[in-house]
């Protein structure tokens, strides 16, 4: 049943939806009008050429198919001093990733004063050093289009930002202040600098709070005014192509005085709301949270299939790099037996590189403090970085590694070795095959080695992985088949292009471990249908392995195949082998 509301619009507002959006707004502001709220919000997500569907979509495992995979790229990681970068991007996937890859996610393209893009200075603008909307929309209609919402902060330098020193309404109340003599030990920070940022207003000294940078400088969303300018910013990228959207930092959001200030239930309840308005979109919404926290803290973002309706897998990149440099599936098998599938409806985003560095906080008390010094300084070995952030007692550990992906896999912990193709690819395929979507940052695609020049011009660490590539240069590299990026980067397309065909790879397919020894990491997964099995064996090792057929339950009178070499597989007591770190996927389906 559906009735009438908002005395602005003439739209025939779900009472589900109404009611709903009332619910939450009570619980995040209790001491507000919901009501008057309730119609506000619908004001802002739902503007004059848009309205909401009459009944929200129900979480199903109809939303994606094994052909959904993202790549992962800046708007200029592809430069030639000529063309608009986005032009050149655009070209880039429609020339060779076209019919491989579905979805693009587009790191932040806004204009910005740091962070490469994580300071946003105005969220309805595009950078005109990248293009402009019209290339937004050009790729957008052409691939699965991922955007950042960056709401738990913008740039000390925004024009909001200057208004709240002004104290001009209504941002005079956009950004969350604090004292220097309050109780902040118990706050969460990924970063070590102080937390708080004296600041000249018109209304005086005020202490912002920077959770990231003093550039940065955070929201108060105990302002209702702050969250409704979020939901029209969402609407217009909505309105511009945008499809998957991006909840960066989003663990942040919300800030109390006296706690932790991370994953305060106001943060939880804020992205129930935003499902709730993603479900009753016409426009196919799926929302991601950026959450780079412990494995446990990371999977309360799926909520009751009622928050996010994907969640980066944090805990991946650095069990993956251990595995490989040290040869043992052992924590890798551990934390995959322990994973909850995710419900239908919700599906787990596999990465193992991004822009960021391998995350440190996700591999808590999944690997041993031992272990990660020791991928830690092998690493360091291999020209990468390490990033620290701050305990609440002032002390600082790793944060994360900032490396190429590609060339934190050039040996192992005994020391470089000729097997850098064949781990890096090994690294890739394990990520395809888990249960979940699978993502790929451009570099990795791309076998980009680590930037040093770009860490020595930034002083940044994390330039080491956000190199940017000279267009004709790249494309000069790619038709050269004997170099790195070329081996890899064919490869790789191989690989997703097969992926992609396989039922068994849909991002609800069963799955379950299988315990083949340390050197193996494998599991078994199934298509929604049942009529595809596949058994995704890894040699995560640098020593050649056998297993015995019979190890494996390959269901008689059926032909298996493994898919990536096209070799049949024998039965009984035959043995399958495995050059180091080759990966295997064994169905009973070509």
């Amino acid at each position: 049943m559906t009735t009438t509301d908002t005395p602005t619009r003439t739209t025939v507002i779900p009472r589900r939806l109404r009611e709903g959006i009332r619910l939450h707004l009570e619980s995040i502001y209790p001491d507000r009008d919901s009501r008057a709220l309730t119609r506000q919000v619908l004001e802002a997500f739902w503007d004059e050429n848009s309205a909401p569907r009459k009944r929200g979509r129900v979480a199903g495992n109809s939303m994606w198919s094994a052909e959904n995979a993202y790549v992962i790229t800046y708007g200029n990681s592809l430069i030639d001093g000529e063309h608009k970068p986005l032009a050149l991007l655009h070209h880039f996937l429609t020339e060779n990733l076209k019919g491989v890859i579905r979805g693009v996610h587009i790191l932040p393209y806004f204009p910005y004063t740091s962070d490469d893009g994580f300071a946003i200075t105005d969220y309805r603008v595009v950078d005109s050093g990248l293009g402009g909307w019209e290339d937004i929309e050009r790729i957008g209609r052409e691939f699965r289009l991922m955007s950042d919402l960056v709401l738990n902060h913008c740039s000390s330098q925004s024009p909001w930002f200057s208004e709240f020193r002004m104290g001009h309404e209504p941002y005079k109340d956009f950004f969350f202040t604090a004292s220097p003599d309050d109780d902040l030990s118990q706050v969460v920070r990924p970063r070590a600098h102080p937390l708080l940022r004296q600041v000249e207003t018109a209304d005086g000294e005020r202490y912002v709070w920077c959770t990231f940078s003093h550039d940065q400088v955070d929201f108060d969303f105990s302002n209702p005014e702050v969250l409704l300018e979020f939901f029209r910013i969402m609407r217009f990228h909505i309105n511009r192509g945008v499809r998957t959207i991006r909840l960066d930092a989003c663990a942040f959001m919300w800030k109390q005085v006296g706690t932790s200030c991370i994953h305060l239930p106001q943060t939880h309840e804020i992205i129930r709301l935003m499902r709730l308005l993603a479900d009753f979109s016409e426009e196919s919404i799926v929302l991601i949270t950026e959450t780079n926290v412990p494995n446990v803290e990371n999977l309360s973002y799926f909520g009751n299939r009622n928050e996010a309706h994907m969640i980066y897998n944090f805990s991946l990149p650095p069990l993956i790099v251990h595995a490989l440099l040290n040869g043992t599936s052992q924590f890798l098998n551990a934390w995959q037996m322990a994973m909850p599938p995710a419900q239908m409806g919700c599906a787990y985003f596999n990465f193992t590189a991004s822009h960021d560095g391998i995350g440190l906080r996700p591999a808590e008390s999944l690997l041993s403090d031992e272990a990660i010094t020791g991928m830690v300084e092998t690493v360091e070995r291999f020209g990468g970085r390490v990033s620290m952030r701050q305990l609440s007692d002032g002390s600082v550990r790793p944060y994360e590694m900032n490396v190429s992906l590609f060339d934190a896999l050039k040996g192992t912990i005994k020391g470089e070795d000729d097997f850098n193709i064949e781990r890096f690819l090994c690294s890739q395929t394990i990520a395809m095959a888990l249960e979940g979507i699978p993502a790929f940052y451009i570099h990795s695609l791309l076998a980009t080695s680590n930037d040093i020049t770009g860490v020595e011009k930034s002083g940044h660490n994390r330039a080491i992985n956000r190199h940017r590539w000279n267009y004709a240069a790249l494309e000069h590299a790619l038709a050269d088949e004997t170099t790195q990026h070329a081996k890899v980067f064919n490869a790789m397309r191989r690989l997703i292009g097969l992926r992609i065909q396989q039922p068994a790879f849909h991002p609800n397919a069963t799955q379950f471990t299988l315990h083949l020894g340390e050197k193996l990491f494998g599991f078994w997964r199934q298509s929604v249908d049942r009529s595809q099995s596949i058994f995704a064996i890894n040699n995560v090792s640098d020593e050649e392995i056998e297993i015995p057929a019979m190890s494996l339950n390959l269901i008689g009178g059926e032909n298996w195949v493994d898919l990536i070499t096209g070799e049949s597989v024998a039965q009984g007591n035959q043995k399958i082998s495995f050059s180091p770190y080759q990966c295997r996927w064994i169905s009973n389906r070509i």
